[in-house]
């Protein structure tokens, strides 16, 4: 699913594309994807006449603001924004459009039907789920090497579900876990609370080196992913393990390997994240 800087480079080409048009009416095909409110006509309703303000981004969550109302979109798997005149076809698989009063739409697709969408008044959306729970940005002061230290020294799980963990910190998916573990020489099944103080440090300045550089590149194109112009994401190219199992280190030339930890595929180098007395 698109991870921090995927959804980053989404917000990026959003703002360029839809604030300041209005939205005159809004289609809902698949009910589903509204999780608030539960009525959708009060959903639509609400909505009527809003001008789009700006667009943020909380972790893997993008903020629309309007007038009034935050609606807070989660793309999941396969989810993706696209700005349409109203005389093309509708795609299959689009369950929301976003009508303007240019005779332009935002359309909303999703393969998966995994997406979800909330509608909040403005200024309370950090105050009920989906976002009240979550962790801090990396990119945040709050997030610091010493608040990272303070966290993993009270869990005795294993590196890889903590920093997948978005109540932990907020952002990370498979992809950049995996690519930060490696660049810190992290075994993905070290328990947390066994992490030194160097680790950690490394750690904490790879998972923001990471993403920094995957938010220049416009983020990975894995599977389907491309931002809200149809443009692919380039950092792919600079992954070092994440699906290249059976592939040489581009450091050490062994072979990567991929295991299976809390349920994700982890892709990793037996040398370079030597096991050690991880587990």
């Amino acid at each position: 699913m698109p991870e921090l800087p995927e959804v980053e480079t989404v917000r990026k080409t959003l703002i360029q594309l839809v604030v300041g048009k209005t939205i005159t009416a809004t289609t809902v095909s698949w009910p589903k994807i509204i999780k608030h409110p539960s009525d959708i006509v009060q959903f639509t309703d609400a909505l009527k006449g809003e001008t789009i303000q700006g667009i943020d981004r909380r972790g893997k969550f993008l903020l629309i603001y309007t007038d009034n109302y935050t609606l807070v979109s989660h793309l999941r798997m396969e989810g993706k924004y696209g700005l349409f005149s109203q005389e093309e076809l509708v795609e299959k698989h689009t369950h929301v459009i976003f009508h303007f009063h240019d005779q332009t739409e935002l359309r909303y697709k999703d393969v998966r039907k995994f997406g979800t969408m909330h509608l909040f008044k403005k200024g309370s959306e950090f105050h009920q789920l989906p976002l009240s729970q979550l962790g801090p940005e990396p990119f945040s002061d709050d997030f610091t090497a010493e608040w990272l230290e303070e966290k993993l020294s009270k869990t005795k799980r294993k590196i890889k579900p903590v920093l997948l963990d978005q109540k932990v910190i907020v952002g990370l998916g498979n992809i950049y876990v995996d690519e930060a573990l490696f660049r810190a020489n992290i075994y993905p099944e070290k328990i947390a609370n066994t992490l030194t103080k160097e680790e950690i440090a490394k750690l904490y300045r790879e998972i923001i080196a990471t993403l920094s550089e995957a938010v220049e590149k416009g983020g990975s194109t894995i599977r389907s992913y491309v931002n809200s112009q149809g443009q692919i994401g380039m950092f792919q190219l600079e992954l070092y393990v994440y699906g290249r199992e059976g592939e040489h280190c581009k450091l050490c030339r062994s072979q990567l390997e991929k295991i299976i930890v809390g349920g994700r595929g982890t892709h990793f180098c037996p040398t370079c994240q030597a096991k050690e007395s991880s587990i």
